[in-house]
């Protein structure tokens, strides 16, 4: 059994450094900003630097991650033990003011990172580091694991005539780096120049997933509720462009997905011929709210029996690819907007690409679109290397 891996917030608990003695300091968190005894980096912080702490930040799904989907803003407010601001970053705002940064001189960031280029926590963490060099402010990053590992990294490098909030900068859709990695590669490669330190971790190898950490999994947005939904939403996220229903709305978003219309037979059998690593198991659901809400959707439940042979995002290519051949004139894609995006098609957005949904909608061999993609993968991979803060 392995050892229970050490967060970046348990080492600043262990060793709490002197750098921060002093200062005004603002916590970027929300609920999956625990420690091992699931006491909040919030009372971490303040205990360990008594009235220090003058300004709270939270990301999408908000401080307490109450919002349930995309483009459903949270508030700012008053922390009501402390009696300081919390700045919601998901607001009439993305991008934190410096007026929010006045209370502050050092920003420490405790947040859960899933992995996936499109969750926009990446790219909150980006704006408080380029904002934080701009007014010559010090950012923290209290480092956690990569859920779905270290080791594989996956799909397209996202085309910046696509750049938005779910895709800020040219990575692909699965990239294998910690949140403390890529914010360095971040601050490095694009210039934002930010005074930024990393608290690492211990104990954390890139070969591992969540489930070998022995860390208890505390969801960092009401979407990803296990592990095992991390694993396949490199994937799945793409339908969030499309009328099938990524499983919002059920127990099991991400991991389930369909529409009322799906030939389960048809497309189960063109698709175990090509999908490796992953049973597709053919169900019926009925979402709650969100997409055919309170309609019953033929779909499948992903059970990834391999993870190592499992490419979530290439196998979600393909079913995307079989629901238009099979469906062509009930299959949509979604118009705008989506995440403050108003011209742009949602699914160019989410894939980083226009030329990606003209190939799989022309029916080209989804293999050709991984083979194309592997030049800049490689290239991605040999330089993020240069980050690794773990073996």
């Amino acid at each position: 059994m392995n050892p229970r891996v050490m967060t970046g917030l348990e080492n600043l608990k262990t060793n709490p450094p002197k750098f921060l003695k002093g200062k005004r300091l603002g916590l970027l968190a929300n609920p999956a900003s625990v420690d091992k005894t699931f006491t909040p980096s919030l009372d971490i912080i303040s205990r360990l630097f008594p009235g220090q702490l003058t300004a709270l930040f939270s990301p999408q799904h908000g401080f307490y991650a109450e919002k349930q989907d995309n483009m459903i803003e949270s508030d700012h407010g008053m922390e009501p033990r402390l009696n300081i601001p919390v700045f919601s970053l998901y607001s009439e705002t993305r991008i934190p003011t410096p007026q929010m940064f006045a209370k502050i001189d050092t920003l420490i960031i405790d947040i859960q990172d899933v992995g996936t280029r499109v969750y926009t926590f990446i790219y909150t963490i980006s704006h408080c580091i380029e904002m934080a060099a701009k007014l010559k402010k010090t950012v923290v990053i209290l480092d956690r694991p990569n859920p779905i590992g270290g080791l594989s990294v996956e799909g397209n490098i996202l085309d910046p005539d696509y750049a938005s909030f779910v895709g800020r900068f040219p990575i692909p859709m699965r990239h294998g780096l910690t949140v403390g990695e890529i914010s360095q590669f971040f601050n490095r490669e694009f210039h934002l120049g930010c005074d930024l330190k990393i608290i690492p971790m211990k104990g954390w190898k890139r070969s591992m997933y969540w489930q070998d950490t022995n860390l208890v999994w505390l969801p960092p947005s009401p979407n990803l509720p296990t592990p095992l939904s991390c694993m396949v939403y490199p994937g799945q996220v793409i339908f969030e462009g499309t009328n099938i229903s990524e499983g919002r709305g059920t127990t099991l978003p991400f991991e389930q997905f369909g529409a009322p219309f799906l030939d389960t037979e048809a497309i189960g059998k063109a698709a175990i011929k090509k999908i490796q690593g992953a049973f597709l198991r053919p169900i019926n659901f009925e979402p709650t709210s969100g997409k055919w809400q309170q309609q019953v959707c033929r779909g499948f439940h992903i059970h990834i029996t391999a993870r190592e042979t499992f490419k979530p995002y290439l196998a979600s290519l393909y079913l995307m690819q079989l629901i238009l051949k099979f469906h062509p004139d009930a299959f949509e894609f979604k118009p705008p907007p989506y995440e403050y995006e108003y011209e742009r098609q949602p699914i160019d957005l989410i894939l980083g690409s226009r030329e990606i949904r003209k190939k799989i909608t022309e029916m080209e061999d989804i293999t050709a679109l991984e083979t194309h993609w592997q030049e800049g993968l490689s290239r991605f991979k040999a330089l993020s290397k240069s980050y690794y803060l773990y073996t």
